[in-house]
């Protein structure tokens, strides 16, 4: 995308194809191939996903409809703090309601300080798939692969350092010449793996354990904490109140479908979510794993699971690498609404603002990764009770995830719902009248009531 020095974006998508991808592309990451099976895993399989579908639904197609309708009307912003207040002032309410996509944009920055972390843990996991690491792995070794990267700063800010760099090339070219060329190479690549893994784990592994295990639910594990992670998982996989979807939307020409992308964009992501675990369970159970070994299962399990398997050293790092194309495109997705606000507040050209940037973020991920290690013992929110005893990285994660993503999509809820005219809000959808009612009280009631209760829920606990 090219900007002016005034702040004005001069280009968008180049298709609806690609604004598709790229939204996908933003939307499937590592929530949907690494966190997505172990959370289904802990919390009994298909009974999580029905709720996760319906949480996705009911609230994340309304949120992320919502976002990109904010932004499409403000195109004239470049940041999603400029398009909250832009859209509040043409509504004549106040321009404190800038606050939520202040409050967006924080969250997204405090993700990537982790983010661009866990993604150079995968770049680094792929290495030692093609090296062979994986032959011949017991629990032990595997344990002891990954807690010697933890241990190792300069292996890990290495990686951190790759992805940025990455980040900062791709992002810099804009939308056409940077995040569109980029997704055209990743999504293809990431559904190709994906697939390709899906066949592997049919053969080797326990297809009809896995097949069982996600999509015969058992209603009596569905308990108030299975809707409260359900929700936290739409919020995580789909990207909602990240500033992305909002700084995509302003990308987006005034004749594309916001309801009919939506759908789109959250049924990709809940299929790439549930091929993930199509890929990783039949070679859990085929290997007398257990489903629920947390987040521990990618870099821990599955290393064992394939290590000893017909061609495991090949399909060990086709999964790997899998999990750095889906790692990739959430990465540029969810640095572009951060450029996009550093070029409107230093004025500089696009380039220039991109390079600001990621020089910033890849000092403060520092941080991140001397925590996991040098730090590890450094608790510097221990005043507050909320983040007593976690480090650097699990409090950004903490802060991000569990308080600015759900008061932000709260308020993006309460602002589009209760403050913006219904009419503003049924001609930027473009829906009808039936259509309109049904959007209205989900993002009225039904997304405000639940995003509350699992904010109080997760607040208390």
């Amino acid at each position: 995308m090219a900007i002016t020095s005034q702040g004005s974006s001069t280009e968008g998508w180049s298709s609806r194809f690609t604004f598709l991808m790229a939204s996908i592309g933003f939307s499937v990451g590592l929530g949907n191939i690494w966190r997505f099976p172990y959370v289904a895993g802990e919390n009994g399989g298909a009974a999580f996903i029905l709720v996760y579908l319906a949480c996705a639904l009911c609230i994340g197609v309304p949120l992320v409809m919502s976002e990109w309708a904010i932004g499409r009307k403000t195109k004239n912003a470049v940041s999603a703090i400029g398009s909250f207040k832009e859209f509040a002032t043409s509504e004549k309410l106040t321009s404190k309601w800038s606050g939520v996509g202040g409050m967006a944009l924080t969250a997204v920055f405090m993700m990537m300080l982790t983010y661009t972390i866990i993604t150079g843990w995968t770049l680094d996991y792929f290495v030692m798939a093609v090296m062979g690491e994986f032959t011949a792995m017991t629990p032990e070794k595997s344990t002891t692969l990954f807690d010697t990267l933890m241990a190792n700063p300069s292996r890990l800010i290495f990686w951190h350092t790759v992805v940025v760099v990455i980040m900062v090339f791709v992002n810099s070219k804009g939308v056409k010449s940077g995040i569109e060329k980029a997704v055209r190479i990743l999504m293809p690549a990431l559904f190709i793996c994906l697939l390709v893994m899906v066949g592997y784990s049919s053969v080797v592994g326990d297809m009809s354990a896995a097949l069982n295990f996600l999509l015969t639910p058992d209603f009596s594990l569905i308990t108030g904490e299975t809707f409260l992670l359900a929700l936290g998982q739409a919020f995580f996989s789909i990207g909602i109140a990240m500033a992305v979807m909002v700084t995509y939307g302003s990308y987006l020409n005034q004749g594309a479908s916001i309801g009919q992308n939506s759908f789109i964009v959250v049924f990709a992501d809940t299929f790439v979510a549930m091929l993930a675990g199509f890929a990783i369970f039949p070679l859990v159970f085929a290997n007398g794993l257990t489903p629920d070994a947390g987040a521990g299962l990618v870099f821990q399990v599955l290393p064992l699971a394939l290590g000893d398997l017909p061609g495991g050293q090949i399909f060990s790092a086709i999964f790997f690498l899998l999990l750095i194309a889906a790692a990739l495109t959430s990465c540029i997705g969810n640095f572009e609404p951060i450029v996009a606000w550093t070029t409107e507040k230093s004025k500089l050209p696009r380039q220039k603002a991109t390079f600001l940037a990621g020089a910033v973020m890849w000092f403060l991920g520092l941080l991140s990764v001397l925590s996991l290690n040098v730090l590890s013992d450094f608790h510097p929110f221990d005043f507050i009770h909320l983040l007593e005893g976690k480090t650097i990285f699990e409090s950004l994660d903490y802060i991000s995830a569990s308080i600015l993503l759900p008061i932000g999509g709260l308020l993006t809820a309460i602002f589009v719902g209760w403050k913006v005219s219904p009419k503003t809000m049924k001609d930027e959808l473009n829906l009808s009248n039936n259509q309109f009612l049904l959007w209205q009280f989900l993002i009225r009631y039904i997304a405000p009531i639940a995003i509350l209760i699992v904010f109080i829920s997760g607040v208390i606990s």
